[in-house]
């Protein structure tokens, strides 16, 4: 029995140094938003990449006196750098904006437990005092929520690493007036499961929502006897899953949205991509302001002529002003068949000069221009040491 208490022990002292690291985080939260307060004072940007990429070589130099490898201690402040600069933009854009709001209603694709639901959690803990959760069982549900003034916010995923873009929701944009707002990036993993003890040979259904079995394909063709049943959302298909408890029924989803409804994961990992992420827009009735201390995007909804090479004339325009275009995307008109809109998303602030000259050009040139949002980025870019 004693290796057994010895274990025991040292389970013990791992969850008491656990607890003690928790504390220091939130101490050194508190200062990154401290530090944050200064920027806004003394309106210094809020990342300085020098500064960044010297402290995460220091502590690897520290690290290798600790027999701690460098990968390690790069992926984990990484982690911590990046919490720190969503963190102190937050607080810049709260400032600047004037947001009164302590509890906003925040609209997202399924009940309790969907990739959406824990991407709004995530962004409204950065951003509001207190969220009002409003599921929805299709993306258009979401966008009228807003419209409607039953909601002040629409999280709405966009593309993935894996499966791309989402057309539903691009082609949404080009008919509602809200505004983007936001944006953040959710690392997606998607496990298998299930309501109790079972094995996969014993499954012979799978609910889920046809992005995961896009994005699950090759794990998928693995156990081609599968039947797929699609839902409305990832949450939609646990929720089917505890309610059959059947030991050959099982969900594709999120392990921590299994978790609340007591599900199990018996499989991991079963992207397509092991860097499985997807990127999420938050929609507003109102565009807002993006302070110039932080990194921005302009996302734009363009229509040319038809004319040879009129899509290279608009581009050419963002390169003379040296404009970066992170992102270009083309969907269908509806109602003008073969014609297309184009939507661009663009590394800068939409009241810089250099953007302002290039979308005075734009409006010029094209048969349609709009522009859906300015917001801050919330990619962050990692040093590299």
């Amino acid at each position: 029995m004693q290796p057994y208490a010895s274990l025991d022990k040292l389970r013990h002292d791992i969850s008491d140094i656990d607890s003690r690291l928790l504390t220091l985080l939130a101490k050194r939260r508190e200062l990154a938003i401290a530090v944050g307060n200064y920027k806004l004072e003394t309106q210094r940007p809020v990342r300085d990449v020098t500064r960044e990429k010297q402290l995460i070589e220091k502590l690897i130099e520290q690290g290798k006196t600790l027999s701690l490898d460098s990968h390690y201690i790069t992926r984990l402040f990484q982690l911590v750098i990046e919490d720190s600069v969503l963190i102190q933009q937050a607080l810049l854009q709260k400032a600047l904006n004037d947001s009164q709001q302590h509890a906003v209603r925040v609209a997202f694709l399924g009940p309790k437990g969907s990739y959406s639901h824990l991407a709004a959690r995530s962004y409204a803990s950065r951003h509001f005092e207190q969220m009002i959760e409003v599921g929805c069982s299709k993306f258009q549900d979401i966008v009228d929520q807003v419209e409607k003034g039953l909601a002040e916010y629409a999280v709405l995923p966009l593309e993935n690493t894996s499966s791309g873009s989402i057309n539903d929701v691009y082609d949404l944009l080009q008919n509602t007036g809200l505004y983007i707002v936001g944006e953040m990036t959710l690392p997606i993993n998607h496990c298998l499961l299930v309501s109790q003890e079972t094995s996969l040979s014993a499954i012979t259904t799978v609910y889920s929502h046809p992005q995961p079995f896009q994005q699950c394909s090759h794990y998928l063709n693995h156990y081609p006897h599968w039947q797929i049943k699609y839902t409305e959302s990832t949450a939609a298909a646990m929720e089917m899953v505890a309610s059959l408890n059947d030991p050959a029924i099982a969900a594709l989803g999120s392990e921590a949205g299994g978790q609340l409804y007591q599900l199990q994961a018996i499989d991991r990992q079963l992207a397509n991509q092991s860097q499985n992420i997807t990127r999420f827009i938050i929609l507003a009735r109102k565009p807002i302001q993006v302070s110039k201390q932080v990194p921005a995007k302009t996302t734009l909804l363009m229509a040319t002529g038809q004319q040879a090479g009129a899509l290279v004339d608009a581009l050419l325009i963002l390169r003379q002003h040296d404009i970066v275009m992170t992102k270009l995307e083309s969907r269908p008109i509806h109602g003008n068949p073969w014609e297309e809109m184009f939507y661009i998303d663009v590394q800068a602030n939409s009241n810089e000069p250099a953007m302002q000259a290039a979308l005075q050009q734009l409006t010029e040139l094209t048969r349609y221009l709009k522009v859906l949002g300015c917001y801050p980025s919330e990619t962050v870019a990692a040093v590299i040491a």
